[in-house]
């Protein structure tokens, strides 16, 4: 099974979000890149996931927003995302809007994202933004314990990268 026809089994997307989300983007010139989990999973062995996180540039989240109102996608806004959802999916789309992502798209590379060639952050800012999410005390005990799991997940492929990364959680490393 390909991937992308075994998350869309897994989402329960009958309605093509990721690709329509994908098209709207592209089709308008829309700087962005995947962060996250699926980021994560573009580095090393994938794990499953319902959610697909963004990040899109500044200048342009505005224009993104009202391109996505207007194609009927329902928009839910919180202080640092926008969370994107369609009726017949169970795909969660976050929109990432904290300031702290801003250059993220401008260092992404094209990689293999369930099956789609999408642009990803790199490697260093997937695991940055995971280390500010585990390190986020607002963030709920679970999200910070698969946060973690994707840190030792990234280190494990990019030992190079453990500098980066407070001792604080190179602690809790198993």
């Amino acid at each position: 099974m390909q991937a992308l026809t075994f998350w869309k089994t897994i989402t329960m997307d009958q309605s093509g979000f990721l690709e329509e989300i994908v098209a709207t983007l592209d089709d308008n010139g829309i700087r962005y890149c995947v962060i996250g989990g699926q980021g994560v999973n573009a580095y090393v062995e994938p794990l499953v996931s319902l959610d697909l996180d963004l990040v899109i540039a500044i200048d342009q989240l505005e224009q993104v927003e009202a391109l996505l109102e207007k194609s009927g996608f329902q928009i839910k806004r919180f202080p640092h995302s926008l969370n994107v959802t369609l009726p017949d999916s169970s795909l969660r789309l976050q929109i990432q809007t904290d300031p702290r992502y801003a250059a993220f798209p401008l260092r992404a590379t094209e990689r293999d994202v369930l099956g789609l060639l999408l642009p990803v952050a790199s490697v260093a800012d997937i695991l940055q933004g995971k280390v500010w999410a585990f390190l986020d005390p607002e963030r709920r005990g679970s999200k910070r314990q698969k946060d973690l799991a994707d840190i030792a997940r990234l280190l494990e492929g990019y030992p190079e990268l453990l500098p980066q990364v407070p001792e604080e959680i190179i602690s809790r490393l198993v």
